[in-house]
């Protein structure tokens, strides 16, 4: 009995076993994709650190546009209180004009 469950077990892996070329032919074009799978990988990897230097320079560039854009606010608001000076310097030249008139008269 024995021996017949062995020869039994025997039969069952000989027809389950695949010969070296079986294998080779199944596993060639998987190994195919695979490759094509890591090279598109290794693409996109490429693409993505493209990309996230171009949005390093971007955000680099942005911050500088806004330190730019602060130095103009400061010297817009420089001018304008030099404007509202004068214009007050303005209006005291004016008044004093007109007094030197009066009292000329």
């Amino acid at each position: 009995m024995k021996r017949i469950m062995g020869l039994m077990v025997i039969a069952l892996l000989a027809a389950g076993c695949a010969t070296n070329s079986a294998i080779k032919e199944q596993i060639d074009p998987l190994a195919s994709k695979i490759t094509s799978m890591e090279q598109k990988q290794a693409d996109l990897d490429a693409k993505l650190a493209d990309i996230s230097k171009k949005q390093d320079a971007q955000a680099a560039d942005i911050q500088g546009l806004r330190g730019e854009m602060g130095q103009a606010q400061a010297a817009a608001q420089r001018a304008e209180d030099a404007a509202n000076r004068a214009e007050s310097a303005a209006e005291k030249s004016t008044k004093a004009f007109a007094l030197g008139q009066k009292k000329g008269k």
